[in-house]
């Protein structure tokens, strides 16, 4: 599973409009929007592959200026229970 944050900066008269388009993607969490406009995202897939095409795709949505991924981990396998030694 692979979990990243992205910061999505729409034009301003489009901030509603990426919003929406964001909301309708697999995979991709609509966490806040700034007072100015920023659109931070989280996206949540199973691979890299994946990962990579969800953020192409947002980075290229239709009334987005830029995508940056700010954050990204990877956990090889989620459902592994942690046992700590005490």
């Amino acid at each position: 599973m692979n979990i990243s944050s992205v910061i999505v900066i729409p034009r301003p008269e489009q901030v509603d409009k990426v919003v929406a388009s964001l909301q309708q993607h697999d995979g991709v969490e609509v966490a806040a929007v700034s007072p100015e406009g920023k659109i931070i995202v989280t996206i949540e897939t199973d691979g890299d592959r994946e990962t990579v095409q969800t953020y192409e795709a947002v980075s290229l949505m239709d009334g987005v200026m830029s995508a940056s991924m700010v954050y990204h981990h990877k956990e090889d396998n989620p459902e592994a229970e942690v046992f700590v030694d005490a």
